[in-house]
């Protein structure tokens, strides 16, 4: 079973063609700058416009396919939407919100608020049901809005940038609830500008630019030849496994400080911005709380910037100006100080 999308439609002055497949128990990620066609690409998924060109299926069932003009509605497809601004009705409570999709399907008013209490137990959210959507903060309507999402018991399911209005803590959370969220008998695609969310939530990342798919692999496939500047400036990142015991991660060789989370101590995977790491001629003062002596192991100079990467005990990328490498005085194999600080390394469930 799987989501088969091959389609194409005029938006604005972007004109998307894509075609890629979701299979049942897949997480797929979508990325790209703003304007290439993501949500436009979700709502035609979801049935709230139609292609001008291509078809949609699931499991071989046509949900639109602008040749023939079959074209199902949204209610009529087996799908959930988990929109960026959660879209909660206001004059609803919490638990009417989760039965509103199961009341629109016909289901009785108290089967419908049953499942929706399940719902919300299921993500922890059992004592929001008689709250309004006014009283509840950017993690609380996001948790209410997945509730409503599985109640109907989708076999696709959409999220249009889920996170990106939540703090640091509530994200945590939320990254955690959607990995918990994960079935065999569902597919997933999430549209994403993280790239944590795409690295750490998703089984492959399909690239999307000017409307057009410019790449499609697992993360550490796009990791390894990103093919465009976007994809190398948001993913270009380096990941590092790991246990952590607190705020301390043992990398082997090495240990960091991380930064605030909501993680348990245990096997873990963090998250280093290549241009979150400094490098010193000499060991620096200051804020930092991660500091080692390293190697430089290659050089890589291009549009303006620098790529290092460094050697022994932890062999990172990292990147900088021109001028802040030139200013380190130094060659391949030259020895040199790197930091970082301890908020920019951002740790997730392994």
């Amino acid at each position: 079973m799987s989501l088969s999308i091959d389609v194409r439609r005029r938006i604005g002055a972007t004109q998307l063609d894509v075609q890629f497949t979701v299979a049942v128990g897949e997480t797929v990620a979508i990325v790209g700058p703003n304007g290439a066609g993501k949500t436009s690409l979700l709502r035609i998924v979801a049935g709230l416009i139609s292609a001008d060109e291509g078809r949609i299926s699931w499991d071989g069932i046509v949900w639109d396919d602008a040749s023939s003009g079959e074209f199902f509605p949204p209610e009529q497809r087996p799908l959930a939407y988990v929109f960026q601004d959660y879209a909660l009705i206001e004059h609803l409570t919490v638990g009417d919100n989760v039965a509103f999709g199961l009341r629109a399907r016909g289901v009785r008013r108290r089967r419908a608020r049953e499942r929706a209490q399940e719902m919300l137990d299921v993500v922890g959210g059992s004592d929001l049901v008689e709250r309004m959507p006014s009283s509840l903060s950017g993690g609380e309507a996001q948790t209410v809005a997945i509730a409503r999402a599985l109640a109907t018991e989708p076999t696709v399911m959409l999220f249009d940038e889920p996170f990106a209005a939540l703090d640091a803590s509530a994200r945590a959370h939320a990254r955690r609830l959607f990995s918990s969220m994960r079935s065999s008998s569902m597919a997933r695609l999430i549209v994403t500008h993280d790239a944590v969310e795409a690295l750490t939530l998703a089984d492959r990342i399909v690239v999307i630019e000017s409307g057009s798919v410019l790449q499609i692999g697992t993360p550490s496939e796009v990791l390894a030849t990103p093919r465009s500047h976007f994809v190398a400036e948001i993913l270009g990142l380096n990941l590092l496994s790991g246990q952590l015991r607190g705020y301390e991660l043992s990398l082997g060789a090495m240990s960091l400080t991380v930064g605030a989370h909501g993680v348990d101590d245990g096997e873990v995977i963090a998250i280093v911005r290549p241009r979150s790491v400094s490098l010193h001629r000499e060991r620096p003062e200051g804020s930092p709380r991660n500091v080692w002596q390293t190697t430089i192991d290659a050089v890589d100079r291009s549009d303006g910037r620098v790529r290092v990467q460094l050697g022994a005990p932890l062999p990172i990328a990292v990147e900088v100006t021109p001028a802040g490498f030139d200013a380190l005085a130094t060659e391949p194999d030259g020895e040199v100080w790197a930091s970082v600080k301890a908020s920019e390394v951002v740790v997730q469930p392994a």
